[in-house]
């Protein structure tokens, strides 16, 4: 029976996966979420059958079925990570007393945090209309789940406080204003001081593997810039995921 539930879960996924890829760029450019959706580079509106998450893609090509024009990667891996991820989290979280909350919790976090990475990596900008209101909704869920109120505005403000020293520290060419909105948006959705240094230190982790390796490679220089949201999202989906056993097995070593 789990299975089937996971199953369901992972179909959800997709769905939402496909979802968020429509708000991804209607949030970049400023329009509205309903209507149908259309090609970013013909403008034509896109029928039901050629807007199925995966199916269509691999059925089309990966090739608008008006233009010919390829249809970017994006789409496909936004909508099978989503898939993946909404069924890890259900599968995380089924025997769970307060399942519906902290899966509702769960995913919207995973919704989330696919936005940023997508946004920040493509367009090296946070999305503010996301960061702001989810941060909330994920503050009461927490409130919900029996969080203390104190515990989620402290890591929170610690979250925040991480990112704006080095903001103030760099002169603002470290990092963006956007960044200590997200260290806010994790200290509230990681209001314990294991799982917050946990998603920290993977964000930075990943970014210095990744930095060193563009730098090896001659794609990037040292001057270069490189965005820190979608190290900050990889590292808060694994925490959130994977954290309580990362943290079980480091402390272990012990």
């Amino acid at each position: 029976m789990n299975y089937l539930f996971a199953s369901l879960a992972t179909l959800i996924g997709l769905l939402i996966g496909s979802f968020l890829n429509c708000l991804i760029w209607r949030l970049y450019k400023n329009e509205t979420i309903t209507g149908r959706s259309y090609c970013p580079k013909c403008l034509k509106m896109i029928s039901w059958y050629d807007n199925i998450p995966l199916f269509s893609f691999a059925f089309l090509g990966g090739r608008c079925r008006h233009c010919r024009k390829k249809i970017s990667w994006q789409y496909p891996s936004v909508e099978f990570l989503t898939a993946l991820l909404f069924m890890l989290v259900f599968l995380k979280n089924s025997a769970s007393p307060d399942f519906s909350i902290l899966l509702a919790r769960d995913w919207l976090i995973v919704s989330s945090l696919m936005i940023i990475f997508i946004y920040d990596l493509r367009w090296q900008l946070v999305p503010m209309l996301v960061v702001w209101p989810v941060t909330g909704i994920i503050f009461l869920l927490n409130l919900l789940l029996g969080v203390s109120l104190y515990s989620i505005i402290l890591f929170g403000v610690i979250g925040a406080a991480f990112f704006l020293i080095q903001y103030i520290v760099t002169r603002k060419k470290g990092l963006g204003e956007g960044d200590i909105w997200l260290g806010l948006l994790l200290g509230v959705t990681f209001p314990t001081a294991g799982e917050l240094a946990l998603s920290l230190c993977l964000a930075y982790f990943l970014g210095a593997i990744i930095g060193v390796f563009l730098l090896t490679s001659h794609k990037k220089e040292w001057k270069s810039k490189m965005a820190l949201g979608p190290f900050l999202a990889f590292g808060a989906i694994i925490t959130l995921i994977y954290g309580q056993k990362i943290i079980s097995w480091y402390l272990g070593l012990f």
